[in-house]
């Protein structure tokens, strides 16, 4: 299914369930968690029944008692949900008009919850508040055809759109955003997770988890052989939705509930071998004088005198590392040049030597707002490197993407593999570089192998203006202590008559808000600490 259909399906999926919500007497709160349950069991079906077909080609026989049975620990070896007859999506569809429909599907799920006791308490169980001919035409609804075989990377795109869609229009605590699989991809394949504790802390719908999976199936092996994943979400509707997500992708994780700001639930500071998160940006109103702030062990480097939490987000991740780990995360680019304590921060956090990748993203990334972002990667093994330790990579992206639509861009495969190939080369591996020459060469992907050999003709890394730089610890002093690598790469001479001037502005404006928030802030901390003195 390529880019433009999946765009058409998710709209018209949306648009015919909006419809429902809007002549309905259900209010979008209400009608959007059993929504995700329709999606989160039609996609149960379709592994269910993928499963079902390879299952059944490798059943052993017995000379006496014939073909092997298929049992419900087929099911967990497929890496699909074993579903009870009666929750099966045919079977839904196919009840007598004598059923209470609504009540069916509650049974369903608690028969689902009961095969799985992870997911005990999880699934949504109301469907009896739904008038019977709205469940019935919301039934019709996905089963669309184009559903049907699909895999669970579209799944989860369309599960993904739903969330963005309730959370702009208000259906979610907070309108959290979820993070487009472009910017998942990109981390995960930076950090390359291959085995031991990874963990979100801010969990969302589990995105970041199963990308994981998916980079650990593409080197061969099981990811459930290799990580334990564990995840903390401050919503208790974001915790069922990143359940039910690991659960269809047959995925197991430790997920739970609490705020991260005042709860650590898991206690794995200084445990784990990977972080990676998409933390809501620049949240202000923490309660900082909390002694499980002001004592907080993931604080390192002390508390941000402003009210915006982004430092503590950042010191979260790089505590949680074990001596060997890896992080990667979405801030707001605002971060990257903090001032006042924020600098403060950073300069402590740059002198550890385990920044090891910064990376600017472009605008309209995400389905809901336009604004750019950044994505920061700590190594706390190369801060143990004397060498490696002084270096980070520079990797500015804002003029890579593909025009999906005018209001959303992406990354192609090739722009993934080209990013993962650069950052290699940074790191002194150049395989995955010398593959993709031999691959794009192969499949005659002529601008693909030209924008990378053009770049790097010797296969090794070198600074690209525009595009990449290395640079040092005493650069980045020198630079006010900058992590943004727009500062560093340079600009490359050119005209560009394509250029979107409506949303740069739109970007510069909420950049400009940020910055007189803090300024603000800052004032508002002078006066305080003036009356302090008794001035």
């Amino acid at each position: 299914m390529t880019g433009e259909q999946l765009k058409a399906l998710e709209s018209r999926l949306w648009k015919a369930a909006d419809e429902l919500r809007a002549n309905s007497k259900l209010t979008a709160t209400e009608y959007s968690f059993p929504v995700l349950g329709i999606i989160f069991l039609r996609h149960a079906h379709n592994r269910f029944e993928i499963a079902k077909i390879e299952i059944e080609k490798s059943l052993p026989v017995h000379a006496i008692r014939g073909i092997r049975p298929i049992e419900k620990n087929d099911f967990l070896t497929a890496k699909a949900i074993f579903l009870p007859e009666e929750a099966r999506w045919n079977h839904i569809l196919d009840l007598p008009e004598s059923v209470d429909v609504g009540e069916h599907i509650n049974k369903s799920m608690k028969g689902i919850e009961d095969e799985y006791p992870d997911l005990l308490g999880v699934l949504p169980k109301v469907y009896n508040l739904f008038e019977k001919d709205l469940l019935l035409r919301l039934l019709r609804i996905f089963n669309d055809a184009a559903l049907d075989n699909i895999t669970g990377d579209v799944f989860g795109r369309i599960y993904e759109y739903f969330l963005n869609k309730f959370a702009m229009s208000g259906a979610q605590e907070g309108g959290e955003f979820f993070t487009p699989p472009s910017l998942v991809k990109t981390i995960v394949n930076i950090i390359e997770p291959k085995r031991g504790k990874v963990l979100d802390p801010a969990v969302g719908s589990a995105g970041m988890f199963v990308q994981t999976a998916h980079f650990i199936e593409n080197e061969g092996f099981d990811a459930s052989d290799k990580v334990t994943f564990y995840g903390q979400e401050k919503t208790d509707t974001n915790t069922k939705l990143a359940k039910m997500n690991m659960a269809v992708h047959g995925l197991d994780a430790n997920i739970v509930q609490g705020n991260s700001f005042y709860e650590d639930k898991h206690e794995l500071v200084g445990k784990c071998s990977f972080v990676m998160a998409n933390p809501p940006f620049n949240v202000d109103g923490v309660d900082k004088e909390k002694d499980s702030v002001k004592k907080d062990a993931r604080l390192p480097f002390g508390l941000p005198n402003n009210d915006n939490a982004n430092y503590l987000w950042i010191q979260y991740f790089y505590s949680y590392l074990n001596e060997n780990g890896r992080a990667g995360f979405v801030m707001a680019s605002s971060a990257s040049d903090a001032g006042h304590s924020e600098k403060k921060l950073r300069q402590k956090l740059v002198k550890t030597g385990a920044v090891d990748v910064m990376v600017a993203i472009g605008n309209k990334f995400f389905y809901s707002v336009p604004l750019p972002c950044s994505l920061w990667f700590f190594d706390k093994s190369k801060a143990k490197d004397p060498v490696r330790a002084n270096k980070t990579l520079m990797l500015d992206l804002r003029n890579v993407y593909r025009k999906v639509s005018s209001n959303h861009h992406d990354f192609t495969e090739e722009h993934l593999e080209s990013i993962h190939a650069i950052v290699s080369l940074y790191r002194g591996d150049n395989t995955l570089f010398n593959a993709l020459v031999i691959k794009y060469t192969k499949e005659s992907k002529t601008e693909e192998l030209e924008w990378l050999t053009s770049r790097f003709p010797d296969g090794v890394y070198t600074d690209v203006i525009g595009l990449c730089k290395v640079v040092d610890r005493t650069e980045i002093a020198d630079n006010d202590c900058s992590l943004s690598p727009g500062r560093y790469v340079g600009v490359v001479d050119q005209v560009d008559y394509d250029f979107d001037y409506e949303s740069a502005m739109i970007c510069i404006k909420e950049e400009l808000k940020n910055l007189n928030d803090e300024a603000n802030d800052l004032a508002g901390q002078i006066q305080i600490d003036l009356e302090e003195l008794g001035l």
